[in-house]
């Protein structure tokens, strides 16, 4: 009889022993499942911030759902500027261009060079196809302040000082990035993502991208969608490839033989040397 009462008594502790152990050896599995899945995400890429950037040139995509920067009307334009546009022969440039307050004098691409509309504050601007608005280009360069404002204006960086300002040879994620000096571009640069994923860069010094050095867009990212806010000079090196909507706090530089598949919009001058200026799509 104790015999019985004590093989009872032991049978009933082992299960409830069994029983906690079980439960323990789930407990633990779990954040070793979620470490899987994060390594499976990131495809070789260094996790930061719960986004993903590829530092050794793979593919990465990883949205952050921030919101674009509203160009307003200064979005019809493919270049826009304060006190105006400087030009060596022959650039060819595809969408509407504009300068103001400054004279239409200061605006000196050939109508020949442009496939758009020139508009000038007067009818001092190049003829025969310059069109004289001044309230239009008042209110662009307006809405061109206020998106440079709001893209600078942006908080909470997924990335600070990334690559300690030279991002030569990275893959970019979406996302906000920030850095507190200039920023270089030695080598060539990918942006990766989904075709509605938004870049936004912020550049509180100059950026320079090296000569023959290429931005190149994977995975469906759209030119339209990527903002650089810069508030020192941009300067795109000989015969090189830029994509995105430039916000300059001052002059805006290409070399020449460079290309860019976006909007150049400072807020003192653009210089072009025989460059390819296309609006994004």
């Amino acid at each position: 009889m104790k015999i019985n009462k004590f093989l009872l008594i032991t049978a009933f502790l082992l299960a409830i022993i069994m029983g906690s152990c079980s439960k323990d050896v789930n407990t633990r599995r779990s954040p070793m499942t979620t470490s899987t899945t994060q390594m499976a995400n990131t495809s070789g890429a260094a996790l930061i911030n719960n986004n993903t950037i590829a530092l050794t040139g793979k593919d990465a995509v990883a949205s952050t759902g921030i919101q674009g920067v509203n160009l307003g009307v200064a979005g019809d334009f493919v270049i826009l500027s304060k006190t105006g546009i400087t030009d060596v022969y022959k650039s060819t440039v595809t969408g509407d261009i504009g300068s103001s307050p400054i004279t239409g004098a200061a605006v000196l691409l050939r109508c020949s060079e442009v496939s758009g509309t020139i508009y000038t504050v007067d009818a001092a601007g190049p003829l025969p196809s310059s069109v004289t608005s001044p309230t239009r280009l008042t209110t662009a360069v307006g809405d061109m302040q206020t998106a440079y404002t709001d893209a600078a204006g942006r908080i909470h960086p997924d990335f600070l000082n990334l690559g300690a300002g030279s991002i030569g040879g990275l893959t970019l994620t979406p996302g906000l990035y920030t850095w507190t000096s200039s920023l270089n571009i030695p080598t060539d640069v990918a942006l990766s993502g989904g075709p509605n994923d938004v870049f936004i860069f912020q550049v509180a010094g100059t950026l320079q991208m090296s000569a023959a050095k290429n931005i190149t867009l994977l995975g469906g990212v759209q030119a339209k969608n990527v903002f650089w806010q810069v508030a020192g000079a941009v300067t795109i090196g000989t015969t090189s490839h830029f994509e995105g909507n430039i916000l300059g706090m001052t002059g805006i530089n290409l070399q020449t033989g460079a290309s860019i598949n976006g909007r150049m919009l400072a807020q003192t001058a653009v210089t072009l040397q025989m460059n390819t200026v296309t609006m994004p799509q």
